[in-house]
């Protein structure tokens, strides 16, 4: 396929010529509808994804079924948890699911090994990434482990509502994102709505008094 779709990638944009001719030569096109799973659980990983358009969810499902997500891919990212299964040759323990429609170009493991072996500014590439995001995956560790739910529920309102200060989510939604049971979102949003900082109705809520939920998200 064509190699325009490398100037989305900074570092891969100044890669020596036969380099970014060979990572055009390999890369194949990827499209994907929302909601389309690209992998689960025990699967081995085939290739190294670039995303060059769209969202994809990573989660993982407890044994119990309860669901974390613990991160999401956007255009000119990559995914660690394929990066991790191909420099291990392990199978995948999340799954990754696209939230809208996605545009990508996939890179097959034997090319993604080649350029790991010849090129040290790709290697770069892939670990830096990586790197960048290990630290969030961390971070949402953190704050699982660490931070009141309360306070990350009202992080959460705030991040997803749009310019009207309204957001389409339902309970069950929110607490996958929060990595805890759909009863603890309820009862916390309840407790929002009581103290008149938000509105409830069926798969939608709308924010009353964003400061207060600020001042929550905010405090120590």
């Amino acid at each position: 396929m064509p190699g325009d779709w490398i100037q989305q990638f900074p570092d891969l944009a100044t890669l020596p010529p036969d380099e970014q001719q060979m990572l055009a030569k390999s890369a194949q096109a990827v499209s994907l509808p929302p909601q389309t799973t690209i992998f689960a659980p025990g699967q081995p990983a085939q290739s190294f994804m670039l995303l060059l358009e769209g969202t994809v969810r990573v989660q993982q499902v407890s044994a119990g079924g309860r669901e974390i997500v613990l991160y999401r891919i956007g255009g000119g990212e990559s995914c660690i948890m394929t990066t991790a299964c191909l420099l291990s040759q392990d199978t995948y323990n999340a799954e990754g699911i696209t939230e809208t429609a996605v545009e990508a170009v996939a890179l097959p493991r034997s090319a993604f090994d080649d350029m790991m072996a010849r090129s040290a500014q790709f290697r770069r590439f892939v670990f830096s990434d990586y790197s960048s995001r290990i630290t969030d995956l961390l971070q949402v560790v953190e704050e699982v482990a660490f931070e009141r739910i309360d306070k990350r529920l009202a992080q959460k309102l705030l991040e997803r509502a749009d310019s009207d200060g309204s957001l389409a989510a339902t309970h069950q939604d929110l607490a996958v994102e929060l990595g805890t049971a759909r009863e603890v979102v309820s009862r916390h949003l309840k407790e929002f709505q009581r103290r008149g900082w938000l509105t409830l109705t069926r798969g939608q809520i709308g924010l009353s008094d964003p400061p207060a939920l600020a001042r929550l998200a905010e405090a120590e």
